[in-house]
């Protein structure tokens, strides 16, 4: 937990998802921002769970949100889990102080009971429309007769509370992002505080958890700036002292429509499970509106948190790039130490059904094994029953990786790219193999070829372009494809083809 002596000015900030579906790639970028503001800042970043839905809020998406956050290491220092001085933390939990600030303002004739049936909204809401009118609450309830609302209220009628908005002037807010905003007063309805079951709305529920949760500044998507004039409204009724707003840039398609579904996955789960970097998608959210100097792209999350502000978002949305996000992943990747990428491509092997059953490994080699002259050992305890398999498996995993080089650069691409070593039905290019193997001299050449390799002292990459210079037959430009076409994966790009020119 990230902890810090509280003050007044302290920043605190926010992250408040609706438990009704995944975590959304907006929705993780709102929280990365979130959380770099308060670790630049000193502050306190808070996770609050905003389930006033209460027909489409689920368990499962409660759960999903909090494993997606932890994955992407953005962990909250108040919330679920965590605990804190402004609990609870999820809006069903918090009934009780709802309705008593709704009770105040009823009392200080800031909000009013509303009886309009369905069908009266539905009517006045054709009558609008027919007029060109905006559709907007007419305040038939705004100043019921006391007497007439002791009678309902005797007769069991059942009502919402609304806010009632002033008539008259203007209201108006400063955007960290997008700078000053004015609304007329006459141009807002008198929206709903609570509904007929006695759940608080969006609007109202938000302002009073801000406001007692002593929210410095409100980090959010733009789609919610229409909502700011109304909770402005409300804070200044409800004595609250108001925050900070900045309103983040919409995430866009290739198409540049709002992300969705049809534009591929959209859930931090999903690229979670196809085995992305939690550090590369980090990385990536980051530049989704936000630019430290037009030039760097790669970051740590420490690097973000250093570099990180508010005055570098820009306000024109984002296009989500898939390809540029392969990419970071790609350039992280590099930056893992052989071990890590052992143990990561290790895992997606056995969770594929690639792995055999045993392997021919000397298991009594040194469990310190320097297996690529001039790279990170890779340290291997010694093996138990359950950790047999894999420490068998470690050696040869490590040349295999190191073999690929920059060929493996998406974990989801290890069972393509590594099958051949693992399984028989791996793909034949039969073109290739009449091509380059079905040739007079093409088993002289591999012949001489395998006398080079016989003579390695390591089997990686440079060692085996030396022995392809010692070969016999090295003048030839034809020596690389025979032997490339004789292996399982023979039928992949070559990756030092540009090298060789």
């Amino acid at each position: 937990m990230h902890l810090i002596e509280k003050h007044d000015d302290m920043v605190r900030v926010r992250f408040a998802p609706s438990p009704t579906g995944h975590l959304h790639v907006g929705g993780a970028r709102t929280a990365l921002y979130n959380y770099l503001y308060a670790r630049r800042n000193q502050g306190v970043f808070v996770l609050r769970i905003e389930d006033t839905d209460a027909a489409r809020s689920t368990r499962e998406s409660y759960e999903g949100i909090l494993r997606g956050l932890r994955w992407l290491g953005l962990e909250w220092d108040e919330g679920p889990d965590a605990g804190g001085e402004y609990g609870p933390y999820v809006q069903s939990a918090r009934g009780v102080l709802y309705h008593s600030e709704v009770d105040r303002l009823l009392r200080e004739g800031r909000a009013y009971r509303c009886f309009c049936t369905c069908e009266e909204l539905d009517a006045a809401r054709v009558e609008q429309e027919a007029k060109k009118l905006p559709p907007k609450y007419t305040g038939t309830c705004r100043d019921l007769d006391p007497a007439k609302i002791d009678e309902n209220l005797g007769r069991g009628l059942p009502f919402v509370i609304r806010f009632k908005m002033p008539l008259e002037g203007t209201v108006r807010f400063r955007d960290v992002i997008r700078g000053d905003f004015t609304f007329a007063n006459a141009d807002l309805d008198d929206f709903v505080l609570v509904k007929t079951d006695g759940r608080p709305t969006y609007n109202y529920a938000v302002v009073v958890d801000d406001g007692h949760m002593k929210i410095s500044h409100v980090i959010r998507g733009d789609d919610h700036i229409s909502n700011t004039p109304r909770q402005v409204h409300l804070f200044d009724s409800l004595g609250y002292r108001l925050p900070k707003f900045a309103h983040l840039p919409m995430i866009l398609g290739h198409d540049k429509t709002r992300l969705s579904k049809r534009h591929g996955a959209t859930s931090v789960d999903s690229y979670r499970e196809q085995h992305y970097l939690s550090e590369a998608m980090v990385n990536y959210l980051a530049l989704l509106g936000w630019s430290y100097d037009g030039k760097r792209e790669l970051f740590t999350l420490k690097a973000l948190i250093e570099a990180f502000s508010l005055k570098k978002v820009s306000s024109n949305p984002a296009v989500f790039d898939l390809a540029k996000m392969e990419w970071i992943n790609a350039e992280h990747f590099k930056t893992l130490l052989p071990a890590a990428k052992v143990e990561l491509v290790y895992g997606i092997l056995e969770e594929e059904g690639l792995l055999p059953p045993s392997f021919e490994v000397d298991l009594s080699r040194p469990v310190d094994l320097k297996l690529v002259p001039g790279k990170e050992p890779v340290r291997v305890e010694a093996p138990d029953a359950e950790k047999r398999a894999y420490a068998r498996e470690i050696p040869r995993l490590a040349l295999i990786i190191d073999a690929l080089g920059n060929r493996l650069k998406l974990l989801k691409d290890v069972p393509e790219l590594m099958g051949y070593f693992y399984r028989d039905d791996y793909a034949r290019d039969d073109a290739a193999v009449h091509n380059h193997l079905m040739t007079k001299e093409a088993g002289v050449r591999l012949a001489a070829l395998a006398d080079e390799f016989e003579k390695l002292r390591y089997f990686d990459r440079a060692y085996r372009c030396s022995a392809r210079r010692e070969s016999p037959d090295r003048r030839s430009r034809s020596v690389a494809p025979a032997p490339r076409r004789a292996l399982p994966g023979g039928g992949a790009p070559d990756p030092d083809a540009k090298k060789r020119g």
